[in-house]
């Protein structure tokens, strides 16, 4: 096994996909850059002289930084059904990370529900539509007092560029003689989307490779990390971010923080954490946004939103991804006093793509879909035999699982060099991830600041026996490990953790 696996050395972009820039200029020059392994089939062969065009075309005329999933021998996907994947060839992959099509890869259900109001009508929210109204009364159902008014949008990053816009005004609103600069506060290790604003709410973004470092007027409270005992007092981090605002002669205007840490590493935050830092950041006037778009409706199982399991009320509630089942949809739920603020000063909001007629019947059939199927449930049921499955691996393997957390089907596994150090092991969850692909069709991905934890974010309607491959697979994988593997992981993972390092001390 070489101590340097090329698919990932350093890092592990949205989604926890693999890109290299080195490798695509190579690929440029037209030599290709991955080895695609044909069966002696006529059609083995057939389809993988298909993936090599798809891919010669798409390097040709596709951004070369838009990363895929397993950069050296991307998988070309046809069909999708439920938690499964296809590719050409009829082969079936286990799809454990997708959190887009939340309620199933092409559920019939939403499916039809887009189809039919394509074929009747697709116009903007200028025109008066029963569906978006409908749509505003069954989220704000789903949300407590007092987040009852709904802006629809087109993506995640969309909804938290427009919360901030909204803090803004709140603050403005509130405080029209204070003239200070107005500053954002955030967790470390976050993602908020891509837009330029959200970018600068993402350290995860600008302590990555390519990342201009911190911005003056963010300030980070460090993520929490239970399994290693650090960080856990939020509102002692929220204090120190408000004084560090206050002495750069700002004031903090908003709180984002996802309600589940994803990017961060499927981060569970400590029971209490969020009660403590919303109550510092209002008292210093703050407006507290919850990111709910990888960890919403429904996923965590126990409760529809994660922000809900700390028992706490946001001021404004984000949301993408799950929403609409692949369709491009997200949108934020506010308070009537709050969207009062963003709209006193005059200026009309409008999105195109947001609130389109197909989007809030999408929206519609994808509650349908959770509230019928009872996937709500079924994410609590089955995400706790996961878990269940998971710890079992990892009294098996406790030299090399450091820790198994989750909520109902948003699941991590810490992968470590050795339980004494509890130290970061991004080679080995590499490793996993890409031997899993290979050998047993299980897709998974790997999270956190040194790509260490693997990531089991599956659709909703995830099965035990599905639950039951996923974590044989890793039981294989992990069971043909020899010492001298482990060992040479443990040497590669260690310069890269120290890389990785290095490089945040000097972006922070």
């Amino acid at each position: 096994m070489s101590p340097r696996d090329p698919v990932r050395v350093e890092w592990a972009p949205e989604a926890a996909v693999e890109f290299s820039g080195s490798s695509q200029k190579q690929a440029g020059a037209g030599k290709p850059a991955v080895a695609l392994t044909a069966d002696a089939s006529g059609a083995g062969r057939a389809a993988a002289a298909t993936t090599q065009a798809i891919l010669e075309r798409r390097r040709k005329h596709v951004g070369p930084n838009l990363a895929l999933f397993f950069q050296e021998e991307p998988l070309h996907i046809v069909r999708g059904q439920g938690c499964e994947l296809f590719d050409p060839e009829g082969n079936c992959y286990l799809d454990c990370i997708n959190n887009v099509s939340h309620v199933g890869h092409a559920h019939p259900g939403v499916a039809a529900a887009v189809s039919t109001q394509l074929f009747t009508l697709n116009t903007n929210s200028r025109y008066l539509h029963e569906a978006y109204v409908e749509y505003a009364e069954a989220m704000a159902a789903l949300c407590p007092d007092p987040l009852q008014v709904l802006y629809m949008l087109t993506s995640g990053s969309e909804a938290n560029d427009l919360a901030w816009r909204i803090a803004c005004a709140a603050a403005a609103a509130a405080n029209p003689d204070d003239s200070r600069p107005l500053h954002v506060a955030v967790v470390d290790h976050a993602y908020h989307g891509h837009t330029s604003l959200c970018i600068d709410l993402s350290p995860y973004k600008w302590k990555g490779p390519g990342g201009g470092g911190r911005p003056a007027y963010v300030h980070v409270l460090p993520c929490p990390d239970v399994y290693r005992g650090q960080h856990l007092d939020g509102a002692a981090g929220a204090r120190a971010a408000i004084a560090e605002a206050e002495a750069a002669g700002g004031r903090i205007a908003a709180f984002f923080s996802e309600s589940i840490l994803s990017c961060g590493g499927q981060v569970l935050l400590p029971l209490g954490y969020l009660e403590g830092v919303y109550q510092e950041m209002r008292a210093a006037g703050a407006v507290c946004v919850a990111d709910e778009v990888q960890c919403g409706f429904g996923r965590v199982g126990r409760t529809f939103w994660a922000f809900e399991l700390q028992g706490v009320v946001p001021d404004i509630v984000t949301f993408g991804k799950p929403c609409g089942n692949g369709w491009p949809m997200a949108g934020l739920i506010t308070s009537p006093r709050l969207a009062e603020a963003f709209s006193a000063p005059g200026m009309e909001f409008f999105a195109t793509g947001g609130g389109c007629t197909a989007a809030p019947t999408c929206g519609l059939a994808v509650l349908a879909a959770i509230r019928e199927e009872r996937l709500q449930d079924n994410a609590a049921s089955v995400g706790a035999y996961c878990l269940r499955r998971l710890h079992q691996l990892q009294a098996q393997h406790p030299d090399v699982i450091g820790d198994v957390r989750g909520e109902g089907l948003m699941i991590g596994i810490e992968m470590i060099t050795d339980p004494q150090s509890k130290a970061h092991s991004p080679a080995l969850a590499r490793h996993l991830k890409l031997r899993c692909k290979a050998d047993h069709r299980v897709l998974l991905s790997s999270e956190g600041p040194f790509a260490s934890v693997i990531k089991v974010k599956p659709p909703i309607c995830f099965t035990e026996q599905q639950a039951d491959r996923m974590v044989d697979a890793m039981a294989a994988v992990l069971a043909a490990l020899a010492p001298e593997d482990k060992a040479c992981l443990a040497e590669a993972s260690r310069a890269e953790v120290q890389a990785v390092s290095e490089r945040h001390a000097r972006l922070w």
